[in-house]
Order: C-alpha cells, then sequence, then structure tokens
C-alpha cells in the first residue's frame, strides 16, 4: 500500500534535523510503543519502519538524494503529495505510525477500507483485531481533531462511521461505549452546526431539529436532569443560544410537542411563541390561543402576563383589572413611574414585555413592540371588532373628525377608542406620561428596574429568570429557564462550552420622566421647538434631509424641525404641506389622532422644547439612532387660549430612530434613553 507520508513526518522529524537528532528521536519512538493493545507482530513491524526511516534520514548520500526526489515532487508542475510504499506484511504497522503523524482521518479511512472484502482479513485473526482497534482508535482521534475545527457534524458521521464497523466486527464492546459517549456528547455542538446554517438547508435544519428534540426528550423535558452528561445549567446556556437559530414556526412546533409532554416550561414558551407570531404577523387569533392555553396551565402569578393578552385582544378592561390585581409591588410601582393613568401603566407594561420577552430570539422575526402600528392594522381591527359583538364589549367613540382639518381620525380604531374613554394617550404606547411633559419626545416604556441585567459578554449569556422579575411568581426550570432568548449570535458555528454566568446587575432606579400636574386626565400633547438658534431658519422650512451619512448638526436640524411642525400642528394650526418628507407615515398617524383627540375636547396644546445636545448612538446605511437631550415645557389651553394647566420645564433624554426612504431620511420612532 502507499503510505501518504514522507521519511521525516513518520519518524517524527523535520528536514533540517541533524543526524544525531534523528537517531535520538528514533530511540524516544522505540521506548514509547502505543500501549492500545496491539499485537507484537503489529509492533514489531512498527520499529522496523522506523528503524528504516531513521537509516535513510542518517546516511548523508541516501538523504541528499531523498530530498532531491521531494524537491522535484513538489516543484512539479502539478504539485505531488510525496508517499511511502508499504509492503502489505507492514500495512497494519504504517495505519499507526500514520495515526501517530498525526492523521487521524486518513488512517480511519484506510482502515475502514482493509476490512471490506475482498482484502478483508481473516476471521479472528491477530491483524483482524489490530485494524478494527486502530478504526476505532483513529475515529476517535478524528473526530476530536474535526471537532477543535468546529465541524462537528462531521466529527459525528466519523464516529458513527467507526461505531457501525466495530458493531459489524463484534469487537471491543469498552472502545464502542467510549464512542458512543462521545457521540451523545456531541449532540448540542451538531444542533448548533445544523441549525447555525442558511435557512435553505432544509434537510440540514430538519436533521437539527429532530437532533434537539432527541436531546430534550433524552433529558426529560426542558425541567429534566435525566442526562448526566449534560449538567442543567450548561443546557439553559446552550437553549438560549440555540432559540435564537430556531423560526417562532419551529419554535412553536417543539414547545407544543414538549408541553404535551407533560413539561410545563415549554407549554409556557408556547404561549410566548404563539403571542409573538400573532403580534408579528398582526394574527389576534394566535394570541386569542395563547391566552387560553395560559389560563389551561394555571399556575401562580399569571395575571400581569394575561393583562398583557387582554390588552393585545383589545379587551381593556379585563387588562386594567387583572393588571391591578395581579402586579407585585414592584412591578405597580414601576408602572406608577410611567405613567398615573391606569391603562397608559397596562401599556406600559405590555410594550416593555413585548420588547424583552416576546419579541426576540426568532430566527424569521424582526418586529417593534408598536402598539400603535398593531391596532392600526386592518386584520386586526376586524378581529377586535368581531369580538367586540360577540361579547358585548362597548366603547365611547373617539370623537369625529373635524371636517376643516386635513388630519382624520378613525373612530373605528379600538385605541381610540378606549384610550379617549380612559383619558390616556391616544396612541396607546406603552410608557407614555397623560400630563404633558413626557409627550415632547414620545417616549416608550422606560427601562424596568426588574428587567434591568448585566449585558453579556461572551457568546453565552448568562442565565436569567422566566417571569419573577415581573412579580409573577412563575419559577418554571428553577427559575434559571429563560423567557427571552440572547440576541442572535453571528452565523458561524461555535463551540458552546459555556462559561460560568456573571451576576445579574444591580438594579438602578427608573425615574419618571415627568411629575404630572394634578388635574383631570387628558390627551398627551406633542412637541414645539422653543424660539432659539436655528429656530428662525428652520420654522416653516420642511426641507428633507438627503444626505447619504449626515452629520448631528444636520439630524438635529432634521429634528428641530419636526418638533417645530409638530407642534404647530397640536397648537391648532394646520398641517403644512410636505409634512411627510419629515417623519413616516405611523408618527404622522400618530399626530393625527393625538390632535384630534384634542380638538374632540375642545383644547390644544402649546409645546416649548429646545433640542440641546444630540449624539450619534447607532448607524447603518438605513437606520441612524441619536440621543437628544431636550428642554421641556407645555401649556394646555381651551380653543379661545383660556390657559387649563402648565407642565413645568423639564429635562429629558430621548433616542430618535431615522429611517432612510429611497434619499430621505425621516423620523421613524422615538423612545426614552436608558
Amino acid at each position: 500500500m502507499d503510505l501518504p507520508l514522507d521519511h521525516f513526518r513518520l519518524l517524527g522529524v523535520n528536514p533540517a534535523t541533524d543526524a544525531q537528532t534523528v537517531l535520538r528521536t528514533l530511540q524516544i519512538r522505540l521506548d514509547r510503543p502505543p500501549e492500545q493493545g496491539y499485537t507484537v507482530e503489529t509492533l514489531q513491524a512498527r520499529a522496523d519502519l522506523l528503524r528504516s526511516s531513521a537509516d535513510l534520514l542518517s546516511d548523508p548520500d541516501r538523504r541528499s538524494g531523498y530530498e532531491s526526489d521531494l524537491t522535484a515532487l513538489l516543484a512539479a508542475e502539478e504539485p505531488l503529495m510525496p508517499a511511502l510504499e508499504i509492503p502489505s506484511s507492514r500495512e497494519v504497522a504504517g495505519l499507526l505510525l500514520l495515526l501517530e503523524a498525526g492523521q487521524p482521518a486518513e488512517a480511519f479511512e484506510l482502515a475502514s477500507r482493509a476490512l471490506q472484502p475482498p482484502q478483508a482479513p481473516a476471521l479472528g485473526s491477530s491483524r483482524e483485531a489490530d485494524l478494527t482497534l486502530l478504526a476505532g482508535e483513529a475515529a476517535l482521534a478524528a473526530c476530536e481533531e474535526q471537532s477543535r475545527e468546529r465541524h462537528y457534524e462531521q466529527a459525528a458521521r466519523t464516529l458513527q462511521q467507526g461505531l457501525q464497523l466495530l458493531q459489524r466486527m463484534g469487537q471491543l464492546p469498552e472502545l464502542r461505549e467510549r464512542m458512543q459517549a462521545e457521540l451523545e456528547a456531541l449532540t448540542p455542538f451538531r444542533v448548533l452546526d445544523l441549525l447555525s446554517r442558511d435557512p435553505a438547508s432544509g434537510q440540514e435544519r430538519d436533521e437539527g431539529l429532530t437532533l434537539l428534540d432527541q436531546l430534550v426528550q433524552r433529558r426529560g423535558g426542558l425541567e429534566g436532569e435525566r442526562d448526566a452528561a449534560f449538567a442543567s445549567e450548561d443546557f439553559q446556556t446552550f437553549f438560549k443560544q440555540i432559540r435564537s437559530f430556531l423560526t417562532v414556526q419551529e419554535q412553536l412546533d417543539l414547545f407544543q410537542r414538549w408541553g404535551r409532554d407533560g413539561s410545563p416550561a415549554a407549554a409556557f414558551l408556547a404561549t410566548i411563541a404563539l403571542t409573538a407570531s400573532g403580534f408579528a404577523q398582526r394574527k389576534p387569533e394566535r394570541i386569542a390561543t395563547a391566552r387560553d392555553q395560559l389560563l389551561a396551565g394555571g399556575g401562580e402569578g399569571i395575571q400581569p402576563l394575561l393583562a398583557n393578552l387582554d390588552l393585545l385582544l383589545g379587551d381593556v378592561e379585563g387588562a386594567m383589572q387583572r393588571f391591578s390585581s395581579g402586579a407585585g409591588p414592584e412591578l405597580r410601582d414601576w408602572a406608577e413611574r410611567q405613567s398615573g393613568d391606569p391603562l397608559a401603566q397596562v401599556c406600559a407594561w405590555c410594550r416593555d414585555w413585548l420588547s424583552r420577552d416576546v419579541l426576540p430570539g426568532y430566527r424569521d422575526l424582526d418586529a417593534d413592540p408598536d402598539l400603535e402600528a398593531y391596532f392600526s392594522d386592518r386584520d386586526v381591527l376586524a378581529w377586535v371588532e368581531r369580538e367586540d359583538r360577540r361579547s358585548g364589549r362597548s366603547f365611547p367613540a373617539a370623537g369625529a373628525a373635524d371636517p376643516s382639518s386635513s388630519l382624520p381620525v378613525s373612530p373605528d380604531w379600538p385605541a381610540s377608542r378606549v384610550l379617549a374613554d380612559a383619558g390616556a394617550p391616544a396612541d396607546g404606547l406603552p410608557g407614555e406620561d397623560h400630563r404633558g411633559a413626557a409627550a415632547a419626545a414620545e417616549p416608550a416604556v422606560q427601562e424596568s428596574p426588574q428587567h434591568r441585567r448585566s449585558r453579556p459578554k461572551r457568546s453565552w449569556p448568562p442565565p436569567m429568570r422566566l417571569a419573577a422579575a415581573a412579580g409573577l411568581g412563575l419559577v418554571l426550570l428553577g427559575g434559571a429557564l429563560l423567557l427571552r432568548p440572547p440576541a442572535p449570535a453571528p452565523q458561524t458555528e461555535a463551540r458552546p462550552t459555556p462559561p460560568s454566568p456573571p451576576p445579574p446587575a444591580a438594579p438602578r432606579s427608573a425615574e419618571p420622566l415627568a411629575t404630572p400636574a394634578a388635574g383631570p386626565a387628558r390627551e398627551l400633547p406633542s412637541s414645539r421647538p422653543a424660539p432659539g438658534p436655528g429656530a428662525a431658519a428652520n420654522a416653516g422650512s420642511l426641507t428633507p434631509l438627503t444626505a447619504a451619512e449626515p452629520s448631528e448638526s444636520e439630524l438635529k436640524a432634521l429634528l428641530e424641525r419636526w418638533l417645530d411642525a409638530k407642534g404647530r400642528v397640536l397648537d391648532g394650526g394646520t398641517p403644512p404641506a410636505g409634512l411627510d418628507r419629515l417623519a413616516r407615515p405611523a408618527v404622522l398617524q400618530q399626530l393625527e389622532r393625538q390632535r384630534a383627540a384634542d380638538r374632540a375636547s375642545g383644547r390644544r396644546q402649546r409645546i416649548e422644547v429646545t433640542v440641546t445636545d444630540v449624539s450619534l448612538q447607532e448607524r447603518s446605511p438605513g437606520r441612524i439612532a441619536l440621543l437628544a437631550q431636550l428642554d421641556y415645557s407645555d401649556t394646555s389651553l381651551t380653543a379661545g387660549g383660556r390657559v387649563l394647566e402648565r407642565t413645568a420645564p423639564t429635562r429629558l433624554r430621548n433616542v430618535y430612530v431615522f429611517g432612510r426612504d429611497g434619499d430621505t431620511w425621516r423620523v421613524a420612532a422615538t423612545r426614552p434613553a436608558s
């Protein structure tokens, strides 16, 4: 046979090694034969091959000629690999030296071939025993090498072939047990390998899902402890990372199946996947199914979660009642800092829950927790209206649109109907106080202290609580299995060796955006810049921003133009032509609803806001996040100009997100700075 080695590599020396070192290396190799149990004949043949190579390399004339031959091979028009011709009587010894030279995959392939007819050795012969042992050891070594290179599926296939070979030979049961254990230990790595591949690789993904299912079943469910080789903490860390490679439907199918098999954690996660799918794809019937499943599962402390689901299904009274009766002290304190209005508190909690525990962690889902956009969807509107008629729910109308105004309002919009009755913001966006101070920045919910945690610095994030942060008392998986998965890991193979998780960060106080003044609840106002440097230039100017990479000053000017135009509308002015060049349709629709609600109650808002400082937070070709510091105050007036209430000047810090549509940058979203 031709052994894919040269004399240098067979002996274990480099081409610069002198003759004395060659002889010393020979002696060391002879003194340290393999200890796996090879027969005397194989070990003697190994020694003969080593001596043959040492003799050649220690003879100056023979070595010089050999080196010339090697150089000629490498310099050929098509470079050739050197090889040694080994007599059949020393075949097993040659393969053993190939394994020792660090080429286990080649050794396994050649040994497997030698065990196949027509060249298979006689049954029960020493050659058969040595070849079988060599094939098993080479398979294990090749698996280890391929795993180091993160080719986990290839490593598993090598082990599987080795196991099949040894089982066919009916030999070496202890070695087969070692190989089986290594194969099982590779399962999470194989899952990661297969599921992180391109979604178009359907067969590989199906195999990865099957392996994941087998892994969980072997554990006895997500909460199981039956897999002694995969500790619970390590499994949780692995599972949190693997979720980011799964689509929402794949997660739903797995969680529902595991839930039917008796896993409460899986059943709970199925409701989260249903909610994510229903919200992102505007399918409230899926959210209704999630609510039914959560109710059927029972458990203590689920009322705040049910409040969120009720809200998304248009049952506002039920949502407020569940939140009021079920929220723990910490969650209630946090909600009260967001707004003094009960409905606005539920909206804030729902948006926070969506953004942290529901929407992240799916390969095919990229959705914002935008309640306004959700309730503006035609399918959601139709579903809620059907439920209203079926259950007898009714809400006061938000008021008809002023015929003289170019800002229409849809009285059919569930959020408008409900929020107008509650005196809460008409846009229903969580985190907005029903007084005026928070309105300048259209703030979203602040980060709740119970949800704040240290951000992972490694590819394997630390375990997090399931729902205890919300005071829910749902301690599934011992309080460690997460509802919220980590941020998607890069689409590269990664060896999932979980590090020790860092401790969670200490909670910071979440300051309210404003202190509500006493008086009746009213619609959230919006903002208009107070006169200041550059205001005169911006007033009435709706010049779009078209620079490919706008500077901070250009973004600040765009923000000032938008705030000025918005403030004029809320003060009762006519919307200027071309306002859509400054903000996206969803933002303009929100402004329309705000003004319509004020007009219905006979009010207008006079806003004074100055952008004092800006800094870039994120930048990409189609998206920019700008941190803005604002000095803000507002005054609520009757249509005739009588002052109803004022908000004292305050300082706000908000993040404005700009999106690029074609060559124009427009305001796309706003949230309070954390």
